[in-house]
């Protein structure tokens, strides 16, 4: 049975910068609490862009790093909490704006896990003979649920769009996406939430960081279990972008010293289901993790949901 690889990614930012300091002016907080608490120092803002206008840009991006056209594609899949419109979803959209004819097309909400759970679903659906390359896309625009009077939300959270080609491999080629491990904790469901017809993101800070710095990382090693990786052979860790210190936090207890850990909080804040690929398209930008080294995706957060496989670097 054949398998999936990653073949190339792609990323789009807004172009508002909006620093710790611009944020200090709409709440009572500090550049140095920030940075302290959960480690962001800008984020990007979205004017007039929608969740649907970040998603095509990254994965055209991706589409042309790919060499592939829009005919060669078969299926969209955008991992998104934060779409205004219910139908069309939007990955009909992405798929009408770069041509794409007739693929399957669907979204995906698990919030902040939703990219790993996505490439799950994409690379099950390669497996079997479903699709033959896909665009996999975790876009958000958060800053629409966003209580920007709230200093202990309106700090984390930003807008953005990262995305990958994921293609089927030969038959006598390895497999580039590895096993998914996926689940959740929904006892905990209400420690992150957007609910009603006029939402913010309401956010158990405490909740959520105790549970993700105890619960994660024995779950991020059974990826690399099934898998067949040894966590000593990760060239990096590109974790959900939720927070540095949970990121730390989790890194250690992989005991990963030689790995990259994405660090991308720093400059683009919490994306929710973009986090992940939007680091890992700028690694892959950068030249940072070299081709079809070993890398270790765990996304987690609203639900809670948690979801993570190793991929080979395309």
């Amino acid at each position: 049975m054949a398998g999936s690889r990653i073949v190339a990614m792609g990323h789009y930012q807004p172009s508002r910068v909006v620093t710790n300091d611009e944020i200090a002016q709409m709440v009572d907080t500090n550049d140095e609490w920030i940075r302290d608490r959960v480690g962001i120092v800008t984020r990007r803002i979205a004017g007039d862009e929608t969740v649907a206008d970040m998603a095509t840009a990254a994965a055209g991006k991706a589409l042309a790093n790919a060499g592939l056209t829009a005919a060669d594609i078969d299926l969209v899949v955008v991992a998104t909490c934060t779409s205004v419109d219910r139908s069309p979803n939007v990955a009909c959209r992405v798929a009408a704006k770069l041509g794409i004819d007739a693929p399957g097309a669907y979204d995906l909400n698990t919030a902040c896990s939703g990219f790993a759970y996505a490439l799950g679903t994409v690379d099950h659906a390669i497996r079997a003979g479903a699709a033959r390359n896909a665009i996999v896309i975790g876009a958000e625009k958060l800053s629409d649920v966003t209580d920007w009077t709230d200093r202990s939300t309106c700090i984390i959270f930003a807008d953005g769009a990262g995305a990958a080609v994921v293609s089927a491999t030969a038959d006598d080629e390895p497999a580039g996406i590895g096993p998914v491990v996926w689940g959740s904790a929904p006892e905990k469901s209400d420690a992150v939430r957007i609910e009603g017809w006029q939402p913010y993101i309401i956010q158990e800070g405490q909740s959520v960081f105790r549970w993700a710095t105890t619960a994660l990382a024995p779950l991020a090693l059974q990826a690399c279990e099934r898998a067949g990786v040894d966590p000593s052979e990760l060239a990096a860790f590109v974790p959900h972008q939720a927070n540095a210190r949970i990121i730390d936090g989790i890194a250690k207890r992989l005991n990963i010293p030689d790995a990259i850990i994405a660090k991308d909080i720093v400059e683009s804040g919490n994306t929710s289901a973009a986090s992940i690929p939007l680091a890992l398209s700028k690694l892959v930008e950068r030249r940072e993790v070299p081709s079809g080294a070993p890398v270790l995706l765990f996304g987690f957060g609203g639900g809670l949901t948690y979801a993570g496989q190793v991929v080979r670097c395309p």
